[in-house]
């Protein structure tokens, strides 16, 4: 009985240095030498330099699969509104974009995170869809561009 207890004891002292030994590392360190940390209420960088402001490709859109569900950034997607998914531009950037085959134009915010399919370079709601007069082809070549960057994400 005592030797069960013991190798108890044992198994315990192991796996707690174990888990001690997979500790994350300091963040910031606390030599006199170390570069002192940048405060959290620094500015973001503007990047909005470094990203194109005028870009074209092929647009589709999503709508009632997705209608009521949360978006990438955390809001409720509602198909009916003016929003749009793009891979990188910050959420909340405004965006025009105009149907190059028909010359309509529609303004949109980016909400959500898309498309998924590598030679798309936006997908709308079904609201901007409709404006641009794209939701029979489903796709349409598009020209975004950008009027509003978005705050830059941290």
């Amino acid at each position: 009985m005592r030797r069960s207890a013991l190798q108890r004891v044992t198994a315990v002292a192991v796996s707690a240095l174990l888990f001690a030994s997979c500790a994350s590392s300091p963040r910031f360190t606390t030599s006199r030498h170390a570069e002192p940390a940048v405060p959290t209420s620094a500015p973001a960088p503007d990047l909005s330099a470094a990203r194109p402001s005028v870009s074209e490709g092929i647009a589709s859109y999503y709508a009632h699969d997705f209608h009521g569900k949360k978006t990438a950034n955390g809001e409720r997607y509602d198909m009916n509104d003016l929003t749009a998914a793009h891979r990188s531009y910050p959420f909340n950037t405004t965006v025009r974009v105009t149907n190059l085959s028909n010359g309509r134009t529609v303004i949109v915010r980016v909400n959500d995170r898309g498309p998924f399919k590598l030679e798309r370079i936006m997908d709308l709601s079904l609201g901007a869809a409709e404006r641009l007069e794209m939701t029979k082809s489903g796709t349409a070549k598009v020209r975004l561009e950008v009027l509003e960057w978005g705050p830059a994400e941290r």
